[in-house]
């Protein structure tokens, strides 16, 4: 489990490609090495991968095919950054909103309204995941824990403090870019249950 506030952002020093599996290797934040072992869980972007080698700073990890064709990660190059939080231990404080690590689909920028210390980015989702949203509702994006500001059809806003803009690679975003959203568990779970009901009832 993951609480959507990112530790730090992590830079991509190799990858190999290979068929229908990618080996990512990133220069990992020095305070996030503390106690990290083979197969540990560390979320790229808000996508769980557990941790495959261990070479001083240097971490990798394998992606396999549906990671690739469901999230970001596929599109990274060496010298890009990612957005790096460690598995939540019981006891850690919960910061932002529980989140799985899952990718459920990416969605696209396409608003960018930048003011005096304020940044307000408006994102088109996929049909099928809209009805998840709610104003007010949480949202992973890129691994970030979010409040949705507005809804507007197939898409919703976030609004940025400048911390945020600074500590994650959602500053760098420009229209256009691809963001992985992880759905808020709670409201997929009361959704899906009020929609199996009502398809009883009828």
């Amino acid at each position: 489990m993951f609480t959507g506030i990112v530790q730090g952002m992590a830079r991509m020093v190799a990858i190999e490609r290979l068929e229908g599996l990618n080996r990512h290797v990133i220069d990992m934040p020095a305070p996030l090495l503390e106690g990290l072992a083979h197969g540990a869980s560390v979320a790229h972007n808000g996508c769980c991968l557990s941790v495959t080698t261990i070479d001083g700073s240097h971490i990798g990890f394998d992606l396999m095919r549906e990671t690739l064709a469901l999230t970001n990660l596929g599109a990274l190059e060496v010298g890009d950054y990612v957005n790096v939080e460690r598995a939540a231990r019981l006891g850690d404080e919960i910061g932002g909103h529980a989140m799985s690590g899952h990718v459920m689909c990416m969605a696209t920028l396409v608003s960018r309204e930048d003011a005096p210390n304020n940044c307000r980015l408006w994102f088109e989702l996929p049909q099928q995941w809209t009805k998840f949203l709610f104003d007010k509702g949480y949202i992973g994006v890129d691994g970030i824990s979010l409040t949705i500001g507005e809804v507007r059809g197939h898409q919703f806003c976030v609004n940025l403090i400048p911390d945020t803009l600074a500590r994650t690679v959602i500053g760098t975003r420009g229209v256009g870019d691809q963001v992985n959203i992880e759905i808020d568990p709670q409201t997929q779970t009361i959704v899906e249950t009020v929609e199996r009901v009502l398809a009883a009832r009828a």
